[in-house]
């Protein structure tokens, strides 16, 4: 009854796709004054998690059945903002931190909350 909880994984998958986004955003931020450097940025979550718990995950575009995780694969900002052409913009990386933190957290809330659903429907406290 227990073993197949989604609501467990897509929070975990939640707070996976917030930890990678804070990952790149700082280091977005670290280059930022890297003369040539395109800034990487993550897909949107629902872009990710759509199909992800129907098909198997591959670790390379050469395993079989299988699919490349969306969440490692990110995206580069091709527009220059800087002469020198760099592409990051701190005020959008600062936003963008701030999201994943509150992603996080958003996940951390609703898996702390299904836990003690769970656990109050297991007669424990």
């Amino acid at each position: 009854m227990f073993q197949n909880l989604d609501i467990f994984r897509t929070a975990m998958a939640l707070a996976r796709h917030a930890g990678t986004q804070q990952a790149l955003s700082a280091q977005n931020i670290a280059n930022s004054d890297t003369p040539g450097y395109r800034a990487r940025e993550m897909p949107e979550f629902q872009d990710t998690l759509r199909g992800s718990f129907t098909v198997q995950r591959a670790t390379r575009d050469a395993h079989f059945h299988g699919t490349v995780d969306h969440v490692a694969a990110s995206q580069v900002r091709d527009t220059a903002l800087d002469p020198n052409g760099n592409s990051v913009s701190l005020e959008e990386e600062m936003v963008k931190a701030t999201d994943a933190k509150r992603q996080h957290d958003r996940a951390l809330a609703i898996y702390r909350s299904n836990l003690s659903v769970l656990r109050t429907s297991l007669g424990r406290r």
